[in-house]
């Protein structure tokens, strides 16, 4: 297996110095789609793994702290069988705190899921797969793992805030990164939009969908600023620069508080859901896979 990029190196970092920052940030605002209502973005994916006295395998690939695996072993279905993928050990030791030990945790990376072939039924990951380098060998790999018939489901990144707060974030964040951001690339740009999923998972995957996911929320300006200091970007500003864009984003947001004084805002996610193709689209995919490439 290739080292860790330097961007794996930095998120595998970042989670070992801010355990569970993921579900802190997401698990207690509710989410909806255009047609209905969730209690968490968490639960968009939960919803879509059928209560069923049939025996189901999922994975939860990134799965952090292990939010999204304790909302499934709550249920208390005999026969769900729950393992989580995360890099970070931090991580997988505050899920391995909380969770059943019924629950099957591993540490390491999508590229290489140390996995049998066909051998999950639901495959979900919540805001992670947009981050990973290799994106195409990440897609090999959860076609691989999942049984025919199974599906894969996740939340990814859409926007970064909801609403006119969104413009005015960037507006002051980038005359400030352009000078004090090392460079650092994130993931594919593809992960970024529907065309690009639709290219990822063409021939691996098929039936592919999408729906937006808004998680509304009302903060604070104190409390905004204080989740923006826990996303990768300012995490990554020294002291000074991380300092001069808390002035200058406290100033440009003042007019956008409320009577009550708060902002309306949120984060705009987006669910991604495919299926393995039928036999005959799996055989052709197959083969290609498997034919010599020219370099």
């Amino acid at each position: 297996m290739p080292p860790l990029t330097a961007a794996e190196t930095y998120l595998r970092d970042f989670h070992q110095r801010q355990v569970g920052v993921t579900s802190a940030a997401f698990a207690h605002l509710p989410a909806r789609s255009a047609s209905t209502s969730y209690a968490s973005s968490y639960a968009v994916l939960t919803d879509l793994v059928p209560v069923s006295n049939m025996p189901l395998t999922v994975l939860d690939l990134a799965c952090g702290d292990g939010h999204l695996l304790g909302l499934l072993a709550a249920r208390q279905q005999p026969q769900l069988q729950l393992l989580g993928v995360d890099m970070s050990q931090a991580e997988l030791a505050a899920a391995h705190a909380t969770l059943p030990l019924s629950v099957q945790l591993q540490c390491g990376r999508a590229q290489a899921l140390d996995l049998p072939s066909a051998s999950v039924d639901y495959l979900v990951s919540h805001m992670a797969l947009m981050l990973m380098d290799d994106i195409e060998q990440v897609v090999r790999e959860m076609r691989r793992v999942l049984r025919p018939g199974g599906q894969f489901a996740a939340i990814v990144g859409r926007t970064f805030l909801l609403g006119e707060v969104n413009d005015v974030f960037m507006r002051v964040f980038k005359p400030i990164a352009s000078n004090a951001l090392p460079p650092l690339r994130f993931g594919d740009r593809r992960a970024g939009s529907e065309a690009g999923w639709r290219e990822l998972l063409d021939g691996a995957f098929a039936q592919v969908a999408f729906d937006d996911i808004d998680v509304p929320w009302t903060p604070t300006p104190n409390e905004l600023w204080a989740a923006l200091t826990d996303t990768y970007d300012i995490d990554r500003l020294d002291a000074d620069a991380r300092q001069r864009l808390r002035r200058a984003f406290m100033d440009a947001v003042a007019h956008l508080q409320t009577g009550d004084g708060v902002i309306v805002t949120g984060w705009g996610l987006r669910l991604v859901r495919a299926q393995p193709p039928t036999c005959q689209l799996q055989a052709c995919w197959q083969a290609d896979c498997s034919a010599p490439h020219s370099a």
